[in-house]
């Protein structure tokens, strides 16, 4: 039986014209025309088309009688040019076809439940189950290469920035903050446990104290916390960590990576420096530190400028600290008709908002059932803040900041999608800087890190720490694409005593800190020095470089919103005896 290849499925061309060659793949599709059966053989570098001619071998051809969709061949036969008239442009190889005098069936397949190749209106579920088959489609195949060359461009740029490539340890101490960890108990030490890491963050700091200087891997992390279209529990980053470095120098290699990763992926040339956009900036003008830049549509506030307006809902969210504010819909009177205006007051009702204005600017009047209420100067200024001409459209949210900032984040998203105002063909990226170091939490009743604990602040805030920390700024930075933060980092805190006055501001102990972060305060006083990172989300960027809908289609083997393999049935109940050797009971109640 031979069964060693001398070619692959997408290799063939005239070249090969008059050579015996030995393929080896999966049979795509299998006709029967009389006497010839035309085999389309698959492998995943492409197809060839094969002939079976009952008078270049009789054996072959009966063989090829029993083949069907899915089996797994071997053929050997002799490369030739197709008919002028056969020619099929579509396959790289579609100038030439292989006459088959050797065929083995290396491996029958039974009916598939899915068929890899052909669209079918099946579900997610079912895909999930029949991954193996799923992975075979042209779609996985193109999705998982390009995951492939955007890690392989990453590693040669950051390779070329002076950067090594280090492990870190996938079993380590558990020290939550934010989500949850994955535990996993330990045989050798009884009734203690191993966490899965949520990032490298501690170890790669601890690295640049080592000296390492310039670190960087393709790591996977793990996170257990709810799931949507763009989170699994297990993820991977292309971390990043550098000493004596600062933002700029970051911005300066990320950017240069994602133009390689652009040009070799792609063939896509960005433009390079990527804007920056401060936080406060980013909230006010587009309601979300993830903007959205490939379309225009700001946000205007009208607060001032509607205070003291008989129109109740106005007057009183003023009253009480709120704010009124707009976007203006260029050119869309006519587009919006009422019901998809009444569409867009239930999405903002969905970010707390407790309803919608809206004002239609026409050639010679205004239409909205509001505009009784205000004088005609007010409507003026209004129509001139926001930049209204006649056949706009404006939409008023009036609430508090963080509802009127959420809900008009969203209408503007929806609104851009809707009057198709996204360039889907730009790539927009931008840096968003300037975030605060913390949030207060009103549950917890605490500060919380907007980044994480080891984010440092700007050192001409140090000293707002007691006195006003929730106006410190950090120097945390992140990457946005079309409205998806794809990655995050900051300058760390590099002094021990910076770090404890951290801790101490987010409720955290001397104790606590010692039992869960005592390795990183004791190598802080050896030492460290000035340094700053960054990870990025290679799964996000796949997806987006891709186009998939979600990131389970850019992930080989991805779990489902219920954290769930659907094809090997994990998580699942294991034997008894392993709980006793770790001494866990399984029934808590």
């Amino acid at each position: 039986m031979n069964n060693d290849r001398t070619h692959d499925c997408g290799t063939l061309s005239d070249s090969h014209i008059g050579e015996t060659v030995t393929l080896c793949g999966w049979v795509h599709t299998r006709r029967d025309h009389g006497g010839l059966i035309f085999v389309d053989l698959w492998d995943k570098y492409g197809m060839t088309q094969v002939v079976l001619n009952p008078q270049i071998d009789q054996l072959a051809h009966e063989h090829a009688q029993s083949i069907r969709g899915n089996f797994v061949i071997s053929v050997t036969g002799k490369v030739r040019a197709r008919p002028d008239d056969m020619v099929n442009t579509k396959l790289k190889t579609g100038k030439i076809e292989v006459y088959v005098d050797e065929l083995h069936i290396l491996n029958p397949s039974e009916t598939p439940p899915i068929s890899p190749w052909e669209p079918q209106d099946i579900s997610e579920a079912l895909r999930l189950k029949y991954r193996f088959l799923d992975l075979r489609g042209p779609v996985l195949q193109r999705n998982l290469k390009i995951r492939y060359d955007i890690s392989r461009v990453a590693r040669n740029e950051l390779h070329r920035n002076g950067f090594m490539e280090i492990e870190t340890p996938v079993l380590t101490k558990s020290t939550p903050e934010g989500a949850r960890d994955y535990l996993v108990p330990s045989r050798l030490n009884p009734q203690k446990f191993y966490a899965l890491p949520q990032s490298p963050q501690l170890f790669k700091q601890i690295l640049m104290v080592s000296g390492m200087d310039r670190y960087f891997q393709i790591v996977k992390c793990f996170r257990d916390e709810d799931l949507r279209f763009d989170r699994q529990p297990e993820f991977t980053q292309i971390d990043i960590e550098m000493s004596f470095g600062n933002e700029q120098l970051i911005f300066q290699i990320i950017e240069e990576m994602m133009a390689g990763i652009y040009q070799e992926v792609l063939d896509v040339k960005i433009e390079t420096p990527f804007p920056i956009l401060k936080y406060q900036d980013a909230i006010d003008r587009f309601g979300t530190d993830k903007p959205d830049m490939r379309f225009d549509m700001e946000i205007v506030d009208l607060g001032e400028i509607v205070r003291g307006t008989s129109f109740k809902v106005f007057a009183q969210v003023l009253e009480s600290g709120g704010q009124v504010r707009a976007l203006n819909i260029k050119n869309s009177a006519d587009a919006l008709s009422r019901k998809m205006l009444d569409d867009l007051t239930e999405i903002a009702k969905t970010y707390g908002a407790k309803g919608m204005a809206w004002i239609k600017v026409q050639e010679n009047e205004l239409q909205s059932p509001i505009i009784k209420f205000f004088e005609q100067e007010m409507l003026d200024r209004m129509l001139k803040a926001s930049g209204s001409q006649p056949g706009d459209t404006i939409v008023f949210i009036a609430d508090t900041p963080k509802i009127v900032a959420d809900a008009l984040a969203h209408l503007r998203l929806a609104l851009g999608k809707q009057l198709s105002r996204i360039d889907e063909s730009k790539n927009a990226f931008t840096w968003v800087t300037e975030f605060p170091l913390v949030e207060y939490d009103e549950t917890e009743k605490r500060y919380t890190a907007m980044h994480h604990p080891f984010t440092a602040p700007r050192e001409e805030d140090l000293g707002k720490f007691e006195s006003d920390p929730g106006s410190v700024k950090a120097r945390a930075y992140d990457l946005v694409l079309n409205g998806n933060e794809i990655g995050g980092g900051s300058v760390r805190i590099h002094q021990k005593e910076v770090q404890e006055k951290m801790f101490k501001l987010l409720g955290i102990s001397q104790e606590e800190a010692e039992t869960k972060f005592g390795f990183l305060l004791d190598a802080l006083k050896y030492g460290a020095p000035p340094h700053c990172g960054i990870a990025l989300g290679l799964d996000r960027i796949t997806m987006l470089l891709s186009g998939a809908g979600s990131i389970r289609d850019v992930i080989a083997f991805p779990k489902t919103q219920k954290a769930t393999c659907l094809m090997t049935q994990a998580p699942s109940k294991v034997d008894p005896k392993q709980l006793r050797e770790l001494r866990l009971k399984a029934d808590l109640s």
